[in-house]
């Protein structure tokens, strides 16, 4: 670390200490920090700044693209010493969480989430070197402002690319966390709505959820195999010190996976409980007409009986036969309503 008279010095330049440096390169597709004991920590613009500061014994960066051309990205590569497939790789951004050891640097492939009515996963690619740490990631993302960064800028460099890492990797999962909330919220409305007020609209929104499940499945679950590795695999660019932090974003994970698994088991609880709603209430219609049916096939069997020739013969009562045909269909349909009602068909 600097002395305190140097480190004071460092914190009044202008690169660091003036947020309205690090708030107007915010979407600039090239940002970079460098660390050195000599200099402490300062703003690179270019690749041939980054270039002179790799060569720099001591010397420790962290290189955030934003969107890169291909042109940026394989000029970077040539001073990293990137192998050709990990260029490709975040050029293409459709990769799965993963890490990979290829040469001297680790490929890791993490994603940030938002919620914003359904689930938006952005991925993030990181390279960790020889005192290097490069990030690539969408416009949608910045990890420039991420509150590790804006609290104490010398905070992490000078603690070394792995600290750099850590910092980045407890910012993206710690921010799952109000996204698990706000899907937690939704789970619970859609209970409610479910025993209340089911309809169409309800298990629509539960397919979107089991959806939304679905794709934080894919983002989050592979990570913990990621923090597995790097707590308990041999890695040279990572100081064993620094173990400890990385065991930290690995107990989180497992914590929000398992409130996956939670959240997924509810869906599936709510709609079988709507599916059983459904059926119950289709059983509750059927009975109803079922009852109907009988008073009024009843009814119309009673009138066709009497409506025969024949059967009209058999009463001597002319003037009084179609009064007395009729309060029998009356007795008899009030016999089958009084009966459906009483075993609740009606």
């Amino acid at each position: 670390m600097p002395p305190q008279g140097r480190q004071e010095q460092e914190s009044t330049s202008e690169p660091v200490a003036q947020p309205a440096v690090a708030e107007d390169s915010s979407r600039d597709a090239l940002w970079a920090l460098a660390w050195h004991e000599q200099d402490g920590v300062r703003r690179l613009s270019t690749v041939e700044e980054i270039r002179a500061a790799h060569e720099r014994p001591g010397c420790q960066m962290w290189i955030d693209l934003s969107e890169p051309d291909r042109d940026l990205l394989h000029e970077l590569g040539k001073v990293f010493k990137l192998h050709p497939l990990v260029t490709e790789d975040i050029l293409e951004r459709n990769q799965r969480a993963k890490v990979e050891v290829t040469g001297d640097s680790v490929h890791i492939v993490m994603f940030a989430l938002r919620y914003e009515g359904e689930i938006v996963s952005d991925e993030i690619d990181i390279v960790l070197g020889d005192g290097f740490l490069l990030t690539s990631h969408d416009a949608d993302i910045n990890p420039r402002e991420a509150p590790f960064t804006r609290r104490d800028p010398q905070a992490h460099l000078p603690g070394g690319v792995d600290y750099v890492l850590w910092g980045l990797a407890d910012w993206l999962v710690d921010d799952y966390f109000p996204v698990f909330d706000k899907l937690g919220d939704e789970i619970d409305q859609l209970e409610d709505d479910v025993m209340q007020r089911p309809n169409h609209w309800v298990v629509e929104r539960l397919f979107q959820v089991r959806r939304d499940l679905l794709a934080i499945r894919h983002a989050v679950n592979p990570q913990r195999e990621i923090f597995n590795q790097l707590t308990n695999r041999d890695m040279r660019l990572i100081k064993p010190e620094r173990i400890l932090y990385f065991r930290d974003v690995y107990d989180h994970l497992i914590r929000l996976t398992d409130e996956l698994d939670s959240y997924r088991e509810l869906v599936s609880t709510t709609l079988d409980i709507y599916l059983s709603q459904v059926n119950n209430n289709l059983s509750e219609i059927m009975k109803r007409l079922t009852a109907i049916t009988a008073i009024l096939a009843g009814a119309g069997a009673l009138a066709g009986i009497f409506g025969m020739s024949e059967a009209g013969l058999a009463i001597s009562f002319e003037d009084l036969r179609f009064w007395l045909v009729t309060a029998a269909i009356v007795v008899a349909s009030a016999a089958g309503f009084i009966y459906a009602r009483r075993i609740g068909w009606i």
